[in-house]
């Protein structure tokens, strides 16, 4: 199999476009379409969907079911080669190499700064590049070898990728200080009638609230996404409605009485675990290890 029309093919698919690929590779539209039927015509097998009315997907481009098994083994194969380059670099006393976390965003923006500041001090010639997303999304770019390591709030079902118990965090639910029950109100009925703003889907705080829901037997009148734990945050301090949010976002507004935590009867559900998540089988290169090993 010729790799060089295997490598164009793979990053067709992860680009999602002919040109967008054209663009990856510093090569022409037209090379990339060549190159393409060309591996189609060596395997003689269709990889590209070009049928009328076909159903988009992967960033509007569909594979053939063959396509999407050539494409698997693509995705191993480099992710091995860009293993073998890291490993090349990083030998050298680790003073070459790269690190790309995946992290949710309240790792990212709470959790994850203290462990990159000791990384940093101890590999000062490591480039590291922080990449943040939700749940999903950091699984996603994990399995398509963007990212190195993942560290994420929600659960993975995916036998791709292992998935390791971090830490815990601890989370609330908060609601504007001036929201008042009246003095003959039914409890019940006013947390069911609330606004409720929530996270999009995919994201494992998202998940915590759906599952409080649950158990509270919550019904909300309305919801509103948003695409961020702080700009949940602020839309709660400016009396929008009630939010499920990490405790270590919103301490500092409970503390100056900008916002209010909500009692619930099921307090267990407001610890989450917080997981460290690798591409099962691929190798690490010591940069990864270096830093997972701060991460015990």
């Amino acid at each position: 199999m010729n790799l060089h029309l295997l490598r164009i093919f793979y990053t067709v698919a992860v680009k999602g476009s002919f040109s967008r690929a054209a663009e990856q590779l510093y090569i022409s539209q037209p090379a990339v379409s060549n190159a393409v039927q060309k591996l189609e015509h060596q395997l003689d097998l269709p990889l590209i969907e070009r049928s009328a009315g076909a159903v988009k997907r992967r960033k509007g481009l569909q594979l053939t079911t063959n396509g999407q098994v050539l494409f698997d083994h693509a995705r191993g194969i480099f992710a091995l080669e860009k293993a073998a380059i890291d490993d090349i670099h990083a030998r050298v006393g680790l003073k070459r190499g790269r690190l790309v976390i995946g992290a949710s965003t309240t790792i990212a923006g709470y959790w994850l700064p203290p462990y990159i500041a000791k990384f940093v001090r101890q590999h000062p010639d490591i480039d590291i590049q922080v990449v943040v997303g939700n749940t999903q999304s950091i699984s996603r770019q994990l399995l398509d070898c963007q990212i190195d390591i993942g560290l994420v709030e929600g659960t993975v079902e995916d036998d791709r990728i292992a998935s390791r118990k971090w830490q815990d965090d601890n989370l609330t639910v908060v609601e504007p200080v001036t929201k008042a029950l009246g003095k003959n109100s039914d409890p019940d009925r006013q947390k069911n009638i609330s606004v409720w703003i929530l996270r999009e889907h995919g994201s494992g705080t998202r998940e915590v609230a759906e599952q409080i829901w649950h158990h509270e037997n919550i019904k909300p009148d309305k919801t509103i996404i948003m695409g961020s734990n702080e700009a949940i945050a602020n839309a709660v301090v400016h009396g929008i409605g009630r939010a499920v949010l990490p405790w270590v976002i919103v301490k500092e507004l409970v503390a100056a009485g900008r916002i209010r935590p909500v009692r619930s009867s099921h307090p267990a559900l407001f610890t989450r675990p917080l997981f460290e998540l690798k591409y099962h089988g691929r190798p690490l290169p010591p940069t990864v290890k270096a830093f997972e090993a701060l991460l015990r």
